[in-house]
């Protein structure tokens, strides 16, 4: 039996995410976890309007999404806390220029530097939709065909309905492996339907 628990914002859990900006001219983080994909080149940041990063990811119109990882989420909650415009975030991760500029964590083991192409504003919230142009694997995160491993980034999900942070889980299987099987089962059991 199932119950009605209302319009609840439930496609959790989410990598958690900590975006890297400047406004005025100073590096900013903030943890991001409305985090979404659009097609295969493009992701959306959703962020309140209140936040402080908004307005220098407009100035901008650049900005990175480091992986968070167990070892960096002390620092990541904190700048998911701390607003900007209060508290200085810029040395709280160690951090360089990626290609395109933006300031990218050292530590964080994926990290994607995008440009802003659009803006899609609801009553509270930014919704920055951005173009990937650069991402960067740690190596030993990389597997055997040069992809990441997920296994091994060990990203840290944030789940919304209950403000939780949980650690990445085992591998189940191989997409569409479930399904070929699944589709191989199906036919011969048409075709034994068919010759009874």
């Amino acid at each position: 039996m199932k119950k009605n628990i209302g319009a609840t914002l439930a496609l959790y859990p989410t990598p958690a995410v900590v975006v890297g900006t400047e406004v005025e001219g100073k590096v900013n983080w903030l943890l991001v976890a409305h985090v979404g994909i659009i097609g295969h080149d493009r992701i959306m940041l959703s962020l309140f309007k209140k936040h402080y990063t908004n307005a220098g990811v407009k100035q901008t119109g650049k900005v990175s999404v480091n992986m968070v990882s167990e070892e960096m989420l002390v620092r990541a909650d904190y700048v998911g806390c701390a607003s900007g415009s209060r508290a200085d975030k810029s040395a709280v991760f160690a951090y360089h220029r990626g290609e395109a500029g933006t300031p990218v964590i050292d530590e964080s083991r994926l990290v994607m530097e995008c440009e802003v192409v659009d803006n899609y504003e609801t009553e509270t919230f930014d919704n920055f939709i951005c173009k990937i142009t650069n991402t960067y694997v740690d190596e030993d995160c990389l597997n055997e065909k040069g992809k990441p491993d997920y296994k091994k980034l060990k990203p840290v999900l944030f789940e919304m309905p209950n403000y939780t942070y949980l650690r990445t889980g085992e591998t189940i299987g191989k997409c569409t492996s479930f399904g070929k099987d699944y589709g191989k089962e199906l036919k011969n059991e048409g075709e034994k339907t068919n010759t009874l």
